[in-house]
């Protein structure tokens, strides 16, 4: 009855629905959800829904791209594949085909990310953009007001009402977009990686990789096989590993020698194959970090790239590596060294960020200073009141399905006490 009184005292001329749990949502409704509102049609909102749905309970997905996984769909180039192997990659309760590769492609991983969809009839309402999601302390739900894009031109506004809301829309929600000393004066196309595609425009072109992650590696090789003349910007130390090990993925052999032995001792086994591998990179320009790679990566979230034939190219000059950048100027960059050099263009590959803090007005949970949970991984997942976490765990699609299965089962135990009440 509390749920049932303030949707008539709060918005007694708008038409409800307490059963409400379909994409069927008209403009300027307040609409009362029946389960979990998950805010994300990514696969971290798509496993939860798929979760909970295993377990008997509703949920309802909002996303405000007008597609499921609208990062990998929208702003990923065309070369783009798992960087893990796909066992590292699959999505709870269903995996993938055995005839895809171990390392599948974009359009392979877009195309089960569909049939995952289907499986499971997940209807997200797309194109409703939340502006901001409050815990109403009076009535103890959650209230998540929406601005639906439609053919008019006036956006229309739906706000939801929830007891559990699950909040997955990433660590890469918004583009990373750093402040350059004279970047707007260059003449030639600034592009973020989210606007990258392909390096066919580039032939033949000077071009600038400003970042050196595992997006910055593959766009550098990317060009580079497109005759692109590329130099890549390294500011930082990074671990570069290779992608196999001994006839397995780094990643998997790794995870597999933590169990049986200290973290130090496995980035000492690390980094010593990858020197037998890979050679010093350091003459390459590509210093290490002095905490090995995976006591790195727990401690900062700093992922190790995985190289796939980027050093290689860096070897032979074909890639040439510079440090930072000092200012920019209509058509030449100035390197932190002194160094001068003309460029046709510049492609940012400095990575994404979370926007809760823009919409999410809580501030227990999140963090405002980075938008991702302040308790670290496995620990994130759960907040105050009914808010949950998925897809901030800095360990991909992985720790999405492992937070993914913790909501779901948290929320049934909440969901069966509510039924047992009302029966």
């Amino acid at each position: 009855m509390l749920l049932m009184d303030y949707l008539n005292e709060v918005e007694g001329k708008r038409t409800h629905d307490p059963y409400f749990d379909s994409a069927a949502a008209s403009p300027g409704r307040t609409v009362w959800v029946t389960g979990a509102l998950i805010v994300g049609a990514g696969p971290s909102g798509l496993a939860t829904a798929a979760c909970l749905k295993a377990r008997g309970v509703p949920s309802l997905i909002v996303e405000r791209a007008d597609c499921i996984a609208s990062l990998w769909q929208h702003k990923t180039y065309d070369r783009l594949r798992l960087h893990l192997p796909k066992q590292c990659c699959q999505l709870p309760l269903m995996p993938f085909p055995t005839d895809f590769p171990t390392y599948p492609t974009k359009q392979q991983f877009l195309g089960y990310l569909e049939s995952y969809r289907t499986r499971f009839g997940l209807e997200p309402v797309f194109n409703s953009a939340v502006e901001t999601a409050e815990f109403d302390r009076r009535w103890e739900v959650w209230r998540v007001k929406t601005v639906v894009a439609t053919t008019t031109a006036r956006p229309q506004e739906v706000e939801y009402v929830c007891q559990w809301l699950v909040v997955a829309t990433g660590e890469n929600a918004e583009a990373v977009v750093p402040e350059l000393d004279g970047i707007e004066a260059f003449r030639g196309p600034v592009v973020h990686t989210s606007s990258y595609r392909s390096g066919e425009g580039f032939a033949g072109k000077k071009v600038l990789v400003v970042g050196c992650g595992n997006s910055g590696m593959e766009v550098c090789l990317d060009l580079c096989n497109y005759k692109a003349r590329t130099s890549l910007v390294v500011r930082d130390s990074v671990h570069v590993l290779p992608q196999q090990m001994l006839g397995t993925s780094t990643f998997g052999l790794s995870m597999w020698l933590t169990k049986w032995f200290s973290i130090r001792a496995v980035d000492r086994f690390l980094l010593l194959m990858s020197r037998l591998m890979l050679g010093d990179t350091a003459r390459l320009g590509l210093t290490r970090p002095k905490l090995g790679p995976l006591e790195l990566k727990g401690l900062t979230g700093k992922t190790p790239v995985l190289d796939v034939g980027t050093l290689a190219k860096i070897r032979s000059g074909h890639i040439k590596v510079r440090r930072g950048i000092k200012r920019i100027t209509h058509q030449a960059v100035e390197f932190v060294d002194g160094r001068v050099e003309n460029f046709d263009a510049i492609v940012l590959a400095t990575g994404y960020k979370s926007n809760v803090p823009t919409w999410l007005k809580e501030r227990e949970m999140f963090s405002e200073k980075d938008g991702l949970p302040r308790r670290a991984f496995p620990n994130g997942w759960k907040g105050e009141n009914g808010l949950f976490a998925v897809g901030f765990t800095k360990r991909g699609l992985l720790g999405a399905a492992i937070d993914a299965r913790r909501i779901a089962e948290e929320i049934e135990l909440r969901w069966k006490a509510d039924q047992t009440k009302v029966k």
